[in-house]
């Protein structure tokens, strides 16, 4: 299984599809606004939502699609990556309400060296959507990662990583 890409690994143009999915539940959507201290009655008072909102029920906080979808990519994307440089957009397209299930992909748009030739900065752009395939959030970021030169000079993929003492039978 891979966790990450190097430089060298990354195609402009290509789609990676982030799998599996996750479907939103209400714990998760509250559980989220009490970390961030969001507490705002959109999501967190049904009433609230079902009487004064033209949703007529508790929308997901926009932030936890947005970590979930950046979660999901992780595998795909910055799984090696030395530096997450920038979010340079964040759009939430369409409301996610709880029992939706999130999917994420990711699109390379493009990579470019830096001045130390062990590492790049990759450019992609992800997208949520929903189990009818409506999109509910788009984002772009760019990641530094390293060449294979980088994790070969540091002991490569996994350094660091015990080896199992072997059980006594």
């Amino acid at each position: 299984m891979q966790f990450g890409r190097t430089y060298e690994e990354f195609e402009v143009g290509a789609v990676y599809k982030h799998w599996p999915g996750k479907t939103v539940t209400e714990y998760d959507d509250h559980l989220f606004c009490l970390l961030t201290m969001n507490h705002h009655p959109l999501h967190m008072d049904i009433n609230y939502a079902e009487n004064t909102t033209d949703f007529g029920k508790n929308v997901v906080v926009g932030n936890y699609i947005y970590s979930l979808l950046l979660g999901m990519s992780v595998e795909d994307v910055s799984g090696k990556a030395i530096a997450n440089l920038e979010i340079s957009s964040l759009r939430h397209v369409a409301p996610t309400f709880h029992g939706d299930t999130i999917y994420g992909e990711t699109t390379v748009l493009g990579k470019n060296m830096t001045s130390k030739p062990d590492r790049g900065v990759v450019e992609v752009e992800t997208i949520g959507y929903k189990q009818d395939g409506t999109i509910v959030c788009i984002f772009r970021r760019k990641v530094m990662v390293p060449t294979q030169e980088y994790l070969d000079a540091r002991g490569g993929d996994q350094p660091g990583r015990p080896t199992p003492i072997p059980r006594e039978k």
